[in-house]
């Protein structure tokens, strides 16, 4: 976990994380195309977009940590 996006970089790009080394094993051809591709694409947006607007929520709070005793 990214302490400033508060998700792995793994779930990230691959929209999981692994649990175990098996979950990295390559599937079959067959079995890697899903009849859920826009289900699978709603989800990763949802997730990108969480993860933009925690890195703006952190770094508003990094810029009034650093512009707290300034005048």
């Amino acid at each position: 976990m990214h302490s400033t996006i508060d998700f792995s970089h793994f779930e990230i790009v691959y929209g999981f994380n692994p649990l175990t080394p098996m979950d990295l094993v390559h599937l079959p051809l067959k079995e890697k195309v899903s009849s859920d591709v826009e289900k699978n694409e709603k989800t990763v947006r949802q997730l990108h977009k969480r993860v933009q607007l925690q890195i703006e929520k952190k770094s508003m709070l990094d810029a009034c940590k650093a512009n707290k005793r300034r005048k």
